[in-house]
């Protein structure tokens, strides 16, 4: 004879969060033990290295290419006028002498854009795909429509890479 509840108790019930803060002081200890040993992980062996009469050889600088389109529809090779024929001939044999070569264009702003990609298309068919913007720099506060191609002052001149 029983004499009791016929119901079962309740147990606890499963939790079904994860408490983010132990796994939080973890890592944050972890973090500074690294920031606290990476410096010295670093091996400072003091050599007393031989001496050699060999010079090292300087840096060549890279072969640079500067392409001009002007307002009046001419090209210019290095300051030097050229016709399409003869600059696809100089970019081609370039490509070949020296295919890492840096092409700095420099444009007109009334310059087609058209043009601007014919010439971009023949220095990458040819193999020169190192090819920078030469811009300048606009005067802060000049009038103009609003700083985009408004007056400029002093060249610029660090090419913008073009990626």
């Amino acid at each position: 004879m029983a004499f009791g509840r016929l119901e079962r108790p309740q147990g606890s019930q499963p939790m079904s969060d994860i408490n983010m803060t132990p796994l939080i002081d973890v890592m944050l200890v972890l973090l500074v033990i690294f920031m606290l040993t990476a410096p010295l992980m670093t091996s400072r062996l003091k050599l007393d290295l031989p001496k050699a009469d060999a010079r090292a050889n300087p840096p060549t600088p890279p072969a640079v290419l500067a392409i001009a389109l002007t307002a009046d529809g001419q090209t210019h090779l290095d300051e030097q006028l050229i016709t399409p024929e003869a600059l696809a001939k100089q970019v081609e044999a370039q490509s070949r002498a020296k295919p890492d070569t840096e092409v700095q264009l420099r444009v007109d702003r009334v310059v087609p854009y058209e043009r601007v990609a014919q010439l971009i298309g023949l220095l990458q068919k040819s193999g020169l795909n190192r090819i920078a913007f030469v811009t300048e720099a606009a005067v802060p506060g000049a009038a103009g429509d609003g700083g985009v191609g408004g007056d400029v002052g002093a060249p610029d001149m660090t090419p913008s890479a073009k990626p």
